[in-house]
């Protein structure tokens, strides 16, 4: 084998460690620091629209075995553990299905009441405050735009967020009562 041979294979043999090492590292940041998705629907108008990416802390609220490649249970229940704050966006999975990833804004705290009653949130028998701001603007089914009434919130915390006046989706102006339940035990 000559010398440029070598040199080439050499060469050859560290660009593919170097993708593994790369491979590892990128593995290893996913499965222990932050997760990208993807946002699949349009609940999270106007903070976050269908499509956009984004990259998750992992270890914001601690690890369960679900946070891990392939949900190996490694270890029961969670581990470096914190609650989740009003308006805190969270990305969750439910117990009944652990297939399907859920990226939704926290509004509730464990025994809070909350409810939608005539469009306007509820938590504690108390209405959140609320502002109408400028319209929205939604190019997604008429390339001329369609305005849609856009309110900013601010829970008691005093966290604050934009929502949408969805007329499609009057159902949701008037819900049951919900009482937000004790955080569930991870096993």
């Amino acid at each position: 084998m000559t010398d440029k041979t070598k040199a080439k294979s050499r060469g050859i043999g560290e660009t593919i460690r170097l993708l593994i090492e790369a491979g590892l590292i990128a593995l290893g940041i996913q499965a222990f620091l932050f997760q990208p998705f993807n946002i699949p629907s349009g609940s999270m108008m106007a903070t976050l629209l269908i499509g956009d990416y984004l990259f998750v802390s992992k270890y914001s609220y601690g690890y369960s075995r679900y946070s891990f490649p392939l949900s190996l249970p490694l270890f029961s229940g969670r581990i470096l553990a914190s609650r989740p704050e009003r308006g805190d966006i969270v990305v969750f999975r439910l117990p009944t299905d652990t297939s399907s990833d859920y990226i939704k804004r926290v509004i509730g705290l464990p025994g809070d009441r909350v409810q939608v009653r005539d469009g306007v949130l509820h938590i504690n028998d108390q209405p959140v405050k609320r502002e109408q701001i400028e319209d929205y603007v939604d190019y997604d089914e008429n390339p001329r735009g369609t305005r849609v009434r856009r309110w900013r919130e601010t829970l008691p915390n005093g966290v604050s967020y934009d929502t949408l006046d969805l007329p499609y989706n009057l159902q949701a102006d008037n819900t049951d009562l919900f009482v937000v339940p004790p955080p569930i035990t991870i096993s």
